[in-house]
């Protein structure tokens, strides 16, 4: 009973100065949303990409183009070209499955009034059985159509339902950047296949995308399947034998490519997570410091413009271990009220801000309830403690006398 009262005395201590004490509090919401936000959206971040990471499949590899170090700036080497998907397949026949080989560009897809930007994907007939990516209607890229440099495509699910909506899209005539292309194919609803989005794509034959649409030499990647999991480092120490033979790369040189395990480009990701980490955790710490500031500056002014009223409870036999707890309390309460509205709060942000960009995976755990509760309260009474004991120290006599 005794501590209800002190707990009711502190809350008409913050209603006498409601707009004081609702500023304190927003403080803490500031510092608290900041935290859960920051977390919300590095969490589902984290999760999204460990997700696409696991769509490549733990048996198969990316090779990229390399890069070299010229005037101390990081350069792009284009060097990967179709015929070393060839190469690799026939010099590693026991440890390699299947190769694509990949070229990315951005294209204008048209139909009839309808009109939309996306990924255009030259890529060959192993892309679709080495990714698991089925035909939901049509057919996919034969092995004649690579060959013959086909104007033909295959839509992604996205792509397709923009610019057909429910009409079939099978034999109908598309325009990639001005240019005809017959749709023979509608990819089935697959998100993310690693880095890319495989909805929003156009896939057409290899040679026509570098040689009809892009007018280019060199592949942007090459996607590789190992005939096993557990044989994956050897199909990595075969794939760099036969790409630095056939780019006549002398001994002790560097390479101008790059070759990625599933497990390699989790590693990396998670280094980039680290300074992520970092610096969102640094802004929110920011945060909740000011916040911290902000309740220890309202507590000591109340303490001052108090100060009579903490004299008379003193001198009608209040101890000084009461006005102790009735500060504290009133900290703890601007934090309690602070933490609840700012775990809204930050939700709300990480939502939006997920919505807005259309970027952002956002994901909430429920630890991060009970840490921004907590850090809430424990920011509260250390900010408090100060001005409580400041309050519980006055000279009740000087205090009666305070005008």
């Amino acid at each position: 009973m005794f501590h209800l009262r002190i707990a009711l005395t502190a809350l008409r201590g913050l209603r006498q100065n409601l707009l004081r004490s609702m500023l304190a509090t927003l403080g803490v919401i500031i510092g608290v949303g900041a935290v859960v936000s920051a977390v919300s959206i590095l969490e589902g971040t984290q999760r999204d990409i460990l997700e696409r990471f696991e769509s490549l499949g733990a048996d198969q590899l990316l090779v990229f183009n390399g890069s070299r170090q010229r005037s101390g700036r990081s350069m792009s080497v284009a060097a990967l070209q179709p015929e070393d998907a060839e190469r690799i397949r026939a010099e590693n026949a026991q440890l390699v499955l299947r190769v694509a080989p990949q070229y990315q560009g951005a294209g204008q897809i048209k139909y009839l009034a309808r009109n939309v930007v996306a990924t255009v994907l030259g890529t060959t007939e192993e892309y679709a059985p080495l990714n698991n990516y089925h035909v939901a209607q049509g057919r996919f890229l034969t092995r004649e159509n690579v060959r013959g440099s086909a104007m033909v495509a295959v839509l992604g699910h996205k792509i397709a339902a923009d610019l057909f909506g429910a009409l079939p899209a099978v034999g109908r005539s598309i325009k990639v950047n001005g240019k005809s292309f017959i749709v023979v194919g509608v990819m089935e609803e697959k998100g993310s296949l690693g880095f890319f989005e495989v909805d929003k794509q156009v896939i057409v034959p290899l040679p026509t995308a570098m040689g009809r649409l892009f007018g280019s030499r060199y592949l942007t990647n090459l996607t590789v399947q190992c005939t096993a999991a557990g044989r994956i480092q050897a199909c990595v120490d075969g794939v760099n034998k036969t790409l630095r033979g056939s780019h006549r790369i002398r001994a002790g040189a560097e390479d101008d490519f790059q070759v990625y395990t599933q497990e390699q480009i989790k590693q990396q990701f998670s280094q980039v997570a680290i300074v992520f980490q970092l610096v969102l955790y640094s802004i929110a710490g920011i945060s909740v410091v000011v916040g911290a500031i902000g309740i220890m500056n309202i507590m000591l002014v109340s303490v001052t413009e108090r100060t009579r009223e903490i004299g008379v409870r003193i001198a009608v036999g209040a101890r000084r271990m009461d006005i102790l707890k009735q500060f504290l309390t009133e900290a703890g309460l601007i934090s309690v009220f602070g933490g609840a509205f700012g775990l809204v709060f930050g939700w709300a942000v990480a939502n939006f801000l997920g919505e807005f960009t259309q970027m952002l995976e956002t994901y909430t755990p429920p630890s991060v309830i009970i840490v921004g509760m907590v850090m809430a309260v424990v920011v509260g009474i250390a900010s408090g403690i100060y001005p409580a004991i400041r309050a519980a120290r006055l000279d009740p006599v000087q205090a009666l006398r305070y005008e």
